[in-house]
């Protein structure tokens, strides 16, 4: 008799593979998108994910069904602190890629960032960095985000890179220097109406088995004394187990990337605009203080949870056009 074929997994299913637990609660952003404008813009800011609830508001997309209707979606509260511009880095490139040539840090940073960093702040740095700037390929922004500025009880800031886009290195540095040692609003990088992507580590499910984690198909109850385990795990030869084949591990607690969600709401706790606050604070995080988005659609993570919100790489819409909100539901 011939071996028992297992279900395949749902298709697509593979592309994330391996499916391991993230190095860190913070996900890390790898691709900016290469935009031509010609001043220099930060393509990122960072946030925590607060609560979901409901956004009735009127479709604009032009040529769908809906046109012109309300249309009632989901909606993610992502509370925005102030994220600080706390240094400069430069990366040169060789034949092995791109390499950190400098850093540029500011002075008098909190007591929060100081003690995580050994160099401080040097008059010589920044020359050294100015007459550098010709070998230079790519500048970033060194920020940090304060999880108590958004009503959390952590003590340690996330110290991340921001990527600096738009006109040429002198304009970019420039541009970074004006920013050095200040507060950098959401407002001040994203716009009402436009598309973000959001980078973050998903929820954990712990240790599942391959029914869970694959999507197979139990087997028969009369098969095997097993149910919910594969028929076979491959052929006898070659006496090896396929990366392909669907196993128990983990599930949950994975780096993801959710593209082209749309700002439909920016503002601020203090603002009577839009009264966001339930009775009491949400469930699992609290009271939102201070700046916040509300991003159509679902966002990875748990709530409390730290967010990166990137401009998108793929864009799908090209002209910014300002969300008519009817209501927001909590």
């Amino acid at each position: 008799m011939g071996h028992r074929k297992h279900s395949q997994p749902r298709r697509g299913s593979l592309a994330y593979l391996p499916r391991a637990r993230a190095k860190s609660m913070e996900a890390r952003i790898r691709t900016w998108p290469d935009t031509k404008s010609a001043e220099p813009k930060l393509q990122g800011h960072a946030g925590f994910k607060a609560a979901c609830m409901r956004i009735a508001s009127i479709d604009d997309r032009e040529k769908t069904p809906n046109f012109g209707k309300q249309l009632v979606s989901l909606g993610t509260v992502v509370v925005t602190p102030p994220m600080i511009i706390i240094g400069i880095r430069g990366y040169s490139k060789d034949r092995y890629g791109l390499d950190s040539t400098f850093d540029v840090y500011a002075k008098d940073l909190p007591k929060e960032l100081s003690r995580l960093f050994t160099t401080k702040h040097d008059e010589k740095s920044l020359e050294k960095a100015e007459k550098a700037l010709g070998r230079i390929e790519e500048l970033y922004a060194i920020a940090s985000v304060m999880p108590r500025s958004a009503g959390l009880e952590q003590k340690k800031p996330f110290v991340f890179e921001v990527a600096v886009k738009g006109g040429d290195i002198q304009k970019q540095f420039a541009f970074l220097k004006e920013l050095l040692g200040k507060e950098v609003k959401i407002d001040q990088v994203f716009q009402k109406g436009a598309e973000v992507d959001v980078a973050a580590i998903t929820k954990g499910k712990g240790f599942e088995g391959p029914i869970a984690r694959w999507g197979v198909k139990k087997k028969q109850h009369k098969s095997r004394k097993s149910v919910r385990a594969l028929g076979t795990l491959g052929p006898i030869s070659p006496a090896t187990i396929m990366y392909t084949v669907p196993r128990a591990g983990q599930r949950g607690f994975h780096q993801r990337i959710q593209y082209n969600n749309r700002i439909m709401i920016m503002g601020n706790s203090e603002n009577e605009e839009y009264k966001i606050n339930p009775s009491g604070g949400f469930k699992h995080f609290g009271v939102v203080k201070g700046d916040y988005v509300i991003l159509r659609g679902s966002v990875p993570g748990t709530y409390s949870r730290m967010v990166k919100l990137r401009t998108p790489v793929r864009p799908k819409i090209t002209k910014v056009n300002q969300p008519k909100i009817l209501e927001i539901m909590i």
